[in-house]
């Protein structure tokens, strides 16, 4: 994919490390101008250094330090990024956190509130301040980030589970919301990653997290885990034109074959396919639960 997102003008959220930085990394390498944003300013400088190397002729890289959360910090980015860039094409809501590690009626309720605000309500921020902007272009890309939690219970992470299964219902709503304006709105599954959230839940205590999973996250962090690239290939693909008309998805970067989605476009529209849904005992080839 040489330059496919040539022309094209990007925020991403959370860019300062992990999924964020590759990501970020993959638009400079196909074309794409950026703006990249996360809280912590001096890490967020230095990963721009780092990238700027990744900047062809007549690309921008730029950076602003915001928290997602802060509906004042979230215009000041996109209104930032408009006035340096001159447009908005493609927002990638990368920024999460892991949140509390407990049993829900035991974790601190600040930071469990925090992990909602983060990772749910700062993806709701962004895109309203990014919308208005995609309507009147009458066309636009919502990349959200996803995770475990979106389709699973993550005990002793509730904070982190609920979300991140809360954050594909909305974009799973504001795809269905925007098909008219050609704004496509889908979310990624990246993978079980090596990234700093990863850290986070080994710091914990196994006896809180528990032993099972634990040793699942020890097992996870000594074989590397799923390949951050693997999750950019296909954010870039989500911000291509190649994905035009795919939206309302959940699409797991590993087991989904979305290099071929294009071709399967009347599927996608016309079914439930990659969306969250409530199993049906029919769906489990039971004979009871349906009304005569």
């Amino acid at each position: 994919m040489a330059d496919v997102l040539k022309n094209h003008c990007a925020i991403i959220t959370g860019a300062s490390r992990g999924l964020g930085f590759e990501i970020t990394k993959q638009y400079l390498e196909e074309g794409a101008s950026v703006m990249m944003c996360a809280r912590n300013e001096l890490l967020l400088e230095k990963a721009m250094l780092e990238l700027k190397c990744f900047a062809g002729a007549g690309q921008s890289l730029l950076a602003l330090p915001a928290d997602v959360a802060n509906p004042r910090e979230v215009a000041m980015l996109v209104g930032s990024a408009l006035a340096q860039l001159g447009r908005v094409d493609i927002l990638v809501n990368n920024a999460g956190v892991a949140g509390p590690i407990g049993p829900t009626d035991n974790v601190d309720w600040n930071e469990w509130m925090r992990a909602i605000e983060v990772n749910l309500l700062g993806s709701v921020l962004l895109c309203r301040a990014v919308l208005p902007h995609f309507k009147k272009l009458r066309h636009g890309k919502i990349i959200q980030l996803s995770g475990g939690g979106a389709t699973k219970p993550l005990p002793m992470q509730s904070a982190y589970a609920a979300s991140k299964a809360a954050v594909v219902r909305f974009m799973e709503t504001l795809a269905e919301e925007n098909r008219e304006y050609g704004v496509d709105v889908n979310a990624i599954a990246p993978g079980a990653l090596n990234t700093r959230i990863l850290d986070e839940f080994l710091a914990a205590d196994p006896q809180v997290i528990g032993h099972a999973r634990h040793q699942h996250l020890l097992r996870q962090k000594k074989t590397g885990g799923v390949p951050l690239c693997r999750g950019a290939e296909l954010a870039v693909f989500l911000g291509s034109s190649a994905s035009d008309g795919i939206t309302g998805k959940l699409i797991s970067a590993v087991w989904d074959p979305w290099e071929t989605l294009p071709e399967r476009l009347c599927d996608l529209r016309d079914t439930d396919i990659y969306a969250l849904r409530r199993i049906l005992p029919r769906d489990r080839g039971k004979k009871w639960g349906d009304r005569e």
